[in-house]
């Protein structure tokens, strides 16, 4: 569980006060401010109130948090600060809002008057809905829902991506190379921007005096710039620190960039890097170069962790306030190099934290939060998780099923609630009801017993070959949830080996957002993908299919 009383801020507020909170944000020169969003979606904030970035109407520091009314109601979906300092906050409508320092018109109204409160920021931005805002020293980015990256603020190394170093006054799309394409994530460096394409390509403009833009030079680019380096490569995630870049891709590997004076990079040394060189790679670790930071884990947990190679990286994180980097594995072990409490760790030391978030609480200089946090309590056992408990609970169960020659215990009016095919089964003129023991033969024993715990738990824990079964178990009994959740799992999962056999359960149960998201992995992947066991052995219809929609997206151009 995420705990906001890591960062010393919180602990100037009480125990209700804590307990309210839904969403929190932790900015400032010196991590001494701080904006969070309670359950009844109202807006507080407290500290320095530096620039006015409190946004309060006043420049009035205060210890005690104070309500913004003029956001009160309205949920927060994306929010980012710049050091400069100024704020930018999204809604779950597509509203803009900015306020704090506008010395260089980052709030993007057109003035460089301090934005004393939050401004709705409206130009250009007429009937687009906003989904992510990124903020670097002084200027700012908002992604729209249809894929377009809009600009604004302070130009002078061309991080508005204009084409010129003019500072721009108010939101103007960025084009260029970025025409016509569909942007997905959005990223700054202290005075950089990056951009990740649906497609997985990546592209970066503005400074690049440390290589942040990652495209083999280290001179500035005034419009958006592909890294070439990344060519083949899927890129999910981006992240950027002060003056150093991240990339996920979608097979779990980690690359980074740009400046490394306090190892940030992890690539075991402090040399700044024009390209994208891939860390967390086995064969880059050296004898006695075991960092002993943070962590009571030793030296055998460590060398454990990384010879575990199906261990994806499922998050990275940066911001530009730090030179920290933080990764987290599909297992849960988060990882975290760089600049830690004046240390430099020079390569990623494994932690025993369950969240990045921890990394930037205690390890970063200042520590602020990387992105927006969300917060979970688990002080009493709501009614949710009173029912994950009682879950193959002998002691209260009233029905068993029988699957593979394991039983699983259940209760009757659980299933009855969660789930339609459970509530016609269990009527007087079905055999079903009067049984104590209920006889499953055409799913798996770890299938049927992940669907039975979803129905008490939400959520769904197997590998992505197992929940091709489950996926076939929730088509057949209309479960469009667990269908959806299935799909995410598989998505997550997916690598060359099992790509073609998860793009074939994909086709044979009708998932098609999950079908094309497996052919476009496949596409991206051909030449492996095509030496496959799995790719030789499905039929020959199929793939006749897949090779004239892979033909028709130019997959076999030269």
């Amino acid at each position: 569980m995420v705990d906001v009383g890591k960062w010393p801020l919180f602990t100037l507020l009480g125990a209700q006060e804590v307990s309210s909170i839904r969403q929190a944000c932790v900015f400032g020169t010196s991590a001494n401010e701080a904006i969070y969003i309670t359950q009844d979606d109202e807006v507080f904030v407290f500290g320095l109130n530096c620039s006015n970035c409190l946004g309060t109407g006043d420049s009035q520091s205060t210890m005690v948090p104070k309500k913004l009314d003029f956001l009160r109601g309205k949920k927060v979906v994306s929010l980012s600060y710049g050091s400069g300092p100024h704020v930018l906050l999204a809604t779950e409508g597509g509203e803009l809002f900015a306020w704090g320092h506008n010395g260089y018109s980052q709030l993007g109204n057109g003035t460089t008057n301090q934005g004393v409160s939050p401004i709705l920021v409206s130009t250009n931005l007429q009937n687009k809905k906003i989904t992510q805002v990124a903020c670097g020293s002084h200027h700012s980015l908002a992604l729209t829902h249809d894929g377009e990256v809009f600009a604004w603020g302070y130009n002078n190394c061309g991080q508005v991506g204009s084409g010129a170093t003019a500072n721009q006054p108010t939101p103007r799309r960025v084009t260029n190379c970025l025409q016509g394409k569909v942007v997905m994530g959005i990223a700054c460096g202290q005075t950089s921007s990056m951009a990740v394409l649906d497609n997985g390509e990546v592209f970066g403009w503005g400074y690049n005096g440390n290589g942040q833009l990652g495209v083999g030079n280290n001179g500035n680019q005034l419009t958006p710039c592909r890294l070439a380096a990344l060519q083949g490569l899927c890129v999910l995630q981006i992240a950027s620190g002060y003056a150093h870049s991240l990339a996920l891709t979608d097979e779990g590997l980690l690359y980074a960039w740009g400046a490394n004076t306090y190892g940030q990079l992890g690539t075991g040394n402090k040399s700044n890097q024009l390209s994208p060189v891939h860390i967390m790679a086995e064969k880059e670790r050296g004898e006695g170069e075991w960092p002993a930071v943070g962590s009571k884990r030793t030296r055998e947990n460590t060398e454990e962790a990384w010879h575990r190679e199906t261990d994806r990286i499922v998050e990275i994180a940066a911001c530009h306030s730090t030179h920290t980097s933080a990764c987290k594995t599909q297992s849960g072990q988060v990882y975290m190099w760089g600049q830690c409490r004046g240390q430099s760790i020079v390569l990623p030391h494994l932690t025993h934290f369950s969240c990045t978030d921890d990394v930037f609480a205690c390890f970063a200089t200042p520590s602020v939060m990387w992105r927006l946090l969300s917060m979970e309590y688990d002080d009493f056992l709501t009614v949710a998780q009173s029912l994950r408990k009682e879950f193959d609970s002998p002691e209260t169960a009233d029905l068993k099923f029988s699957v593979d020659g394991k039983y699983i215990h259940v209760h009757k009016a659980v299933l009855k609630i969660r789930c339609e095919h459970f509530r016609s089964m269990f009527q007087s003129h079905w055999t079903e009801d009067t049984k104590e023991v209920i006889e499953i033969d055409q799913f798996s024993y770890p299938v049927y017993r992940s669907f039975l715990e979803f129905l008490y738990t939400d959520n769904v824990d197997l590998p992505p070959e197992d929940a091709i079964g489950l996926l076939d178990l929730a088509t057949s009994y209309c479960e469009n949830r667990l269908k959806r959740l299935c799909q995410h799992i598989i998505k997550r999962g997916i690598t060359v080996e099992n790509a073609f056999s998860l793009l074939s359960a994909a086709v044979r149960y009708d998932a098609e957002d999950l079908e094309e998201f497996c052919f476009k992995f496949c596409v991206n992947h051909l030449t492996e993908v095509t030496q496959t066991a799995a790719f030789w052995q499905i039929d020959g219809n199929m793939l006749k299919e897949f090779i004239c929609r892979a033909s028709r997206c130019g997959a076999f151009k030269n």
